[in-house]
């Protein structure tokens, strides 16, 4: 099977081609830019405003993966021409390619479009895959964490520091890469229980992560023993315009990030779990912490 896959280059999609490539599938990558050569993968140039290279993209697939998407931008109209009007230019492609399968990563943000314009911009690109008429199947995942992620790292770097900021009140559910690039894997094939529905999947921790206990086990995983400085609503935007005035456009804390941050309940629905028959996650969490700070260290970053 060849699979066509978007935001290959990034966080998610290099853990996805790793998981792919390692089991002998064949890969067909979105790329902006020229990429180093890789057994198992075709890169295509160009990016999802580019019509004819999403056409080169899933023209001889059997299934598209579509991973791209900006989670961090600097106004509305850049989460709405990369995350809604990049996902009906994928679909336009599928279609128009004849290729009938599409897996889309989401966010769990989606689930409470009202707290920021990027949940609300995975919304709109959900309700574009349910009517595009393809065999879809959409994932929102909860805050993954990885190696090469340089979202999560901020805690990590916070922790070596010796105190983590994170939201006062509230729960969160986590995934690790690997785990979440199986289950894109898994979903490929379709079939009677995963077409036309949408999963939540985490690292199997009911009832999510305190951000409190979330916080001390990363300061394990770094080796330290950090304050958690719990932050308000309030707290948070004020640190965020902070963020935002210090680092511009390369803040990580925006006050669109902020506002999602501080809401308590990003614990995913045990309803929308994925078919235990179909995939498990298999990576501890506290495990998946260490070996993460591991590979923060080994390449320079902490």
């Amino acid at each position: 099977m060849t699979l066509a896959v978007t935001g290959g280059t990034g966080f998610v999609g290099q853990a996805l081609l790793d998981r792919a490539t390692g089991e002998g599938r064949t890969v067909k990558a979105l790329a902006r830019r020229p990429q180093a050569p890789r057994r198992g993968v075709e890169w295509v140039r160009g990016d999802l405003d580019d019509k004819t290279a999403l056409c080169r993209l899933v023209t001889g697939a059997e299934a598209v993966i579509h991973v791209a998407g900006l989670t961090n931008a600097a106004d509305i109209a850049e989460f709405e021409r990369c995350n809604v009007m990049g996902t009906m230019a994928a679909i336009e492609a599928t279609l128009a390619a004849g290729v009938p399968r599409f897996v889309f990563v989401s966010s769990l943000s989606a689930r409470e479009p009202g707290l920021s314009a990027y949940g609300a911009s995975k919304l709109r690109a959900e309700k574009l895959v349910r009517a595009s008429g393809l065999d879809w199947t959409i994932v929102r995942p909860p805050a993954i964490y990885g190696p090469r992620d340089d979202g999560m790292f901020e805690l990590f770097r916070a922790a070596k520091w010796g105190v983590i900021p994170t939201p006062k009140h509230g729960k969160a559910s986590v995934i690790h890469v690997d785990d979440l690039s199986r289950l894109l894997l898994a979903l490929v094939l379709g079939g009677e229980d995963v077409t036309h529905l949408s999963f939540e999947p985490d690292d199997g921790k009911p009832g999510g992560w305190d951000h409190y206990e979330l916080a001390r086990a990363i300061g394990w995983a770094v080796g330290k023993r950090p304050w958690v400085l719990g932050l308000s609503r309030g707290m948070m935007a004020r640190a965020a315009k902070i963020d935002m005035a210090l680092r511009k456009s390369k803040a990580k804390l925006t006050l669109d990030r902020a506002s999602y941050f501080s809401h308590p309940d990003w614990v995913v629905s045990a309803d929308a779990a994925a078919p235990p028959a179909l995939w498990r996650p298999e990576v501890e969490t506290r495990e998946g912490l260490s070996a993460t700070a591991k590979w923060y260290r080994d390449a320079g970053w902490l």
